[in-house]
C-alpha cells in the first residue's frame, strides 16, 4: 500500500499547487467574470463531451476522459484509432496480431487480447452509442467524425458489462442542414493510395437530411513471403456510412444509420525471433516484415452495421432518447505461427456474430440542483466459428506419426439487461455530489465441440477434446460515488470510487482431457477503482492541466495462455487455454496539459506512470504472483507535441506539428518471453498542413520518422518452438490534397 498512498499523494499534491494561485486569482475576478468567457484565438479550444451521457464541456466532467476533435484529429494524422497510441494517458491500442483490423486495447494495464469468439473485450468500443461486441473490424478508420473520447477506469454504471478497462466512444458528424461535402486523396511511401469523401444535405425546410462517407485506403504492406513474392499485410480496407435523418419538429428527430468495412488484407508478417527447434534449418530473417509462409495468405473480415436513434424532448425538464442497433460480422484468416513452410503450426480459423441491442434513455435537467440521466439496456448476441489446426504436418514428424489435426468449433451465445442510473446533486455553487448504479443480469450459454481429426480434411474425428454445452448466469451491481469541489472557476478536485466487471463464460479451446479445469465456467473479473483528480485551466484559458491519480483493485482476472501437456506417444501436445488468475493491484498517475502561450503556439502532451502487481497467481496449486507481470502496462508511457500556426495573407494558415511518443518495456503476451517483450522506445512523428484558402488544403505528414524497429505483440509456444514478434509500421510519409465545400 505504500505506493498506493504515494500515487494518491502526488496527484493531491498537482492539485493543490495549481489551485492555491487559482484560489488567489478567482478572488481578484471582476463581477460576471466566469468560466463561460468566450474563447479567443489565444484560448484552447473548449471540448464538449458526452462522458456521462449528457453534454458537458472537457473541463467540467469530474471523470478521466481524453477527448479529440475532428480538426484536432486531423492536426495530429489519427487515420484509424490505432494512431490513438501514445496520445491518450494509459492506453495500449494497436491492430491484433497478423490483422490489420481486429482491435486489442488495454487502458490501466486492464483489457483482452485474445479475439476469438469465446472472450470479449475489456476495453468497451461505441459507435454513436451502439457497442462493438466482437474486436473483428473494430480498428475504425477516422472519417465522417465529431470527435472521439477514451474514457479511462471502469464505465460500469453507465457503460455496463465489458468496460471494465474504460471506453472508446466514437462520434459521428452531426447532420448538416446545408450541401456540404469534402474530397481528400492521399499517396506516400509503401504505397500508400487512400480515398475519403462526404456528401450531406438537407432539403429547403431542414426537415430532411442526410449524409453519405467513404473511406478506402490501400498501400503494399512492409515486407513480403520470400517463397511466392506476395505481400505481408498490404492494406486493402473499404468503409462506408450512410445516414439520413427526419427533424419535423425542435422537439423531435429520428436518424437511421448504416455502415460496412471490409477488409481484404493480407496478414502482417511475423518475425522469427529464434531459430525453431523443430525446423532448424532456417535462420531468423533480417526484416523485421518478411517471411517464408507456405500456408495460403487469407485475411478476410467484413463488419456491418445500422442503428435507428430517436430524441424526443418531452418537456423542458426531461428528454427522451432510444437506440436500437443490429450490428455483425465476419472474419475468414490463415495464421502461421511458425512462419516457415513446413506446417509446424498452421491454423485457419473462421468467426462470425450477430448482435441486436436497444438502449431506453431517460435525461432530466430542470436547471435546479439535481440532473442526470437513467436507463434501461437490452444486448442479444451470438458468436461462434471453427478453427482447424494443423501440427508438425510436415517430414519428419508426420512420417513418424507426430502430427495434430485439430478441430475447435462451437458458439456463445450472450442475453444480457440492465437497468440504471446516474445523477448529480449540486449540494452548493461549488460541490457536487454524483450517484450512480447500475445492475446487470447476463447469461452466456456455450457449445463447446473440440476434436482430433485423422487428416487435414477435418471430418473424420478420432478423439474427442471436449463436447458439451453449458449456461452461465451473471447477476452483478456496479456502483459509482464521487464528489467534486470547484475550487474556483478555474480548479476543480474530485474524488470518485466505481467498479466494473467483464463477464465469464466459457474457454471455447477447451480440452477436457488433458486439461479437466478447463471445461468449468470461467468467472467474472471485477475491478474496484479509487480515484482523485483536477481539472484546472489558468491564464485566461490558456494553460489546461488535468490529473488523475487511482488504485485498483483487480480480481479473478481472466488471462488467455498456452497450456502444454504430454500426448500418450510421448509428444508435447498444447492448447489455448483461459484461466482466472487470481488478484491483483494497479497504481497509477496520469497528467495531461495543453498550454498556449502565444496565439500561434500549442505545447501540450501527457505522462502516465503505472505500478501493476499481482497478489494471487495460482498454478498448480502454488501461489506464483512474485513470478508474473502485467501485459500492455507499462510503467511509463506519454507524448509530448509542439504546434505552431501560421496565418498567411491570403487568408489561408500553415500549420507544423513535431511529437515524440515514448513507453518503457512492455509485455504483451502472457508467457512474458524476453524474446517477445519490447524494450523501452520511443517515437518521433511530424506534419504540416497548409490551408490554402477556404476550400484546398495540402497534407505532410510522416510518422516513425527514425524508422524505429518495434513489437507491438507476439506469439509464444514453446511446445512448438514457435517465438514470433509482430512490428510496428516502420517509417511513413504521406501527402494529402483535401477539397471542402
Amino acid at each position: 500500500m505504500q505506493r498506493t498512498h504515494l500515487s494518491l499523494a502526488i496527484g493531491l499534491v498537482f492539485g493543490m499547487a495549481f489551485a492555491l494561485p487559482a484560489l488567489a486569482q478567482s478572488s481578484a475576478d471582476t463581477p460576471g467574470q466566469n468560466a463561460a468567457t468566450p474563447a479567443n484565438a489565444k484560448q484552447l479550444e473548449k471540448v464538449t463531451v458526452t462522458a456521462r451521457k449528457r453534454e458537458e464541456t472537457l473541463q467540467d466532467v469530474p471523470i478521466a476522459v481524453t477527448a479529440f476533435t475532428a480538426q484536432s484529429l486531423e492536426k495530429q494524422n489519427v487515420q484509424n484509432l490505432a494512431d490513438l497510441q501514445g496520445k491518450v494517458p494509459s492506453l495500449q491500442i494497436y491492430a491484433a496480431r497478423g490483422s490489420n483490423t481486429t482491435l486489442t486495447a488495454y487502458i490501466r494495464g486492464v483489457g483482452q487480447a485474445d479475439p476469438t469468439w469465446g472472450f470479449d473485450p475489456g476495453v468497451g468500443i461505441y459507435l454513436d452509442d451502439v457497442y462493438l461486441a466482437r474486436p473483428q473490424g473494430a480498428v475504425l478508420d477516422v472519417f465522417d467524425v465529431s470527435r472521439i473520447e477514451v474514457l479511462r477506469g471502469p464505465q460500469g454504471t453507465l457503460y455496463g458489462k465489458n468496460t471494465i478497462g474504460g471506453a472508446i466512444k466514437y462520434v459521428s458528424a452531426p447532420l448538416p442542414v446545408k450541401s456540404e461535402g469534402s474530397v481528400e486523396v492521399t499517396a506516400g511511401t509503401h504505397g500508400e493510395k487512400d480515398v475519403k469523401a462526404s456528401l450531406g444535405g438537407a432539403s429547403a425546410d431542414q426537415v430532411w437530411r442526410g449524409r453519405i462517407a467513404y473511406a478506402s485506403g490501400h498501400n503494399d504492406g512492409f515486407g513480403k513471403n520470400v517463397l511466392t513474392g506476395s505481400r505481408n499485410g498490404n492494406k486493402n480496407t473499404n468503409a462506408a456510412r450512410a445516414t439520413v435523418g427526419f427533424f419535423p419538429s425542435n422537439t423531435f428527430s429520428m436518424q437511421l444509420s448504416v455502415d460496412g468495412v471490409r477488409d481484404n488484407s493480407n496478414p502482417r508478417g511475423a518475425k522469427m525471433l529464434t531459430v525453431n527447434k523443430l525446423d532448424p534449418a532456417y535462420q531468423p530473417l533480417a526484416s523485421d516484415f518478411d517471411t517464408r509462409s507456405g500456408f495460403p495468405q487469407l485475411n478476410h473480415t467484413k463488419l456491418y452495421g445500422s442503428a435507428l436513434t430517436m430524441n424526443w424532448m418531452a418537456s423542458a425538464d426531461w428528454s427522451l432518447k432510444s437506440v436500437t442497433a443490429v450490428r455483425g460480422s465476419s472474419t475468414d484468416t490463415n495464421i502461421d505461427f511458425d512462419t516457415l513452410p513446413e506446417k509446424i503450426a498452421d491454423v485457419n480459423a473462421v468467426y462470425t456474430d450477430h448482435q441486436f441491442s436497444q438502449e431506453l434513455q431517460a435525461n432530466y435537467d430542470a436547471g435546479g440542483s439535481l440532473h442526470g440521466v437513467f436507463g434501461v439496456y437490452y444486448f442479444d448476441g451470438s458468436a461462434n466459428g471453427h478453427i482447424h489446426n494443423i501440427f508438425l504436418g510436415s517430414p519428419p514428424y508426420s512420417t513418424l506419426g507426430l502430427t495434430q489435426y485439430g478441430g475447435t468449433g462451437g458458439s456463445m451465445g450472450t442475453k444480457s439487461w440492465a437497468g440504471y442510473g446516474d445523477f448529480t446533486w449540486d449540494i452548493s455553487p461549488d460541490w457536487s455530489l454524483d450517484v450512480g448504479l447500475r445492475y446487470t443480469h447476463e447469461t452466456k450459454t456455450a457449445l463447446i465441440q473440440n476434436y482430433g481429426y485423422s487428416d487435414d480434411t477435418f471430418t473424420t474425428p478420432i478423439a474427442t477434446l471436449a463436447d458439451f454445452s453449458g449456461s452461465h448466469a451473471t447477476d452483478n451491481v456496479s456502483p459509482k460515488v464521487s464528489l467534486d469541489w470547484s475550487v474556483s472557476e478555474q480548479v476543480k478536485l474530485y474524488a470518485s470510487y466505481s467498479e466494473g466487471f467483464h463477464s465469464g463464460g466459457y474457454n471455447i479451446r477447451a480440452n477436457c482431457v488433458a486439461i479437466p479445469s478447463s471445461c468449468r465456467p470461467i468467472e467474472d473479473e471485477k475491478v474496484q477503482s479509487y480515484e482523485v483528480g483536477s481539472k484546472m485551466t489558468f491564464f485566461d484559458d490558456r494553460l489546461m492541466m488535468n490529473t488523475a491519480a487511482f488504485h485498483n483493485v483487480y480480481s479473478d482476472i481472466q488471462l488467455s495462455v498456452f497450456s502444454s501437456y504430454t500426448l500418450p506417444n510421448g509428444s508435447q501436445g498444447f492448447f489455448g487455454d483461459f484461466t482466472n488468475a487470481g488478484k491483483g493491484h494497479i497504481d497509477g498517475l496520469e497528467e495531461e496539459f495543453a498550454w498556449k502561450p502565444s496565439e500561434n503556439w500549442t505545447f501540450s502532451g501527457n505522462v502516465a506512470w503505472l505500478h501493476t502487481k499481482y497478489t494471487e497467481y495460482m498454478s498448480g496449486g502454488v501461489n506464483i504472483a512474485d513470478r508474473q507481470k502485467f501485459t500492455n502496462a507499462p510503467k511509463w508511457s506519454g507524448g509530448l507535441s509542439l504546434e505552431n500556426t501560421t496565418p498567411l495573407s491570403d487568408g489561408g494558415s500553415i500549420t507544423a506539428r513535431v511529437n515524440y511518443t515514448y513507453q518503457s518495456m512492455v509485455y504483451p503476451e502472457t508467457t512474458l518471453s524476453p524474446l517477445i517483450a519490447q524494450p523501452a522506445y520511443g517515437l518521433w512523428n511530424a506534419g504540416v498542413i497548409w490551408q490554402i484558402d477556404q476550400p484546398w488544403s495540402l497534407s505532410l505528414q510522416g510518422t516513425n520518422l527514425a524508422n524505429k524497429s518495434y513489437r507491438t505483440t507476439g506469439y509464444n509456444v514453446g511446445a512448438l518452438g514457435i517465438y514470433t514478434g509482430f512490428y510496428g509500421a516502420p517509417r511513413m510519409v504521406t501527402l494529402s490534397v483535401k477539397y471542402q465545400f
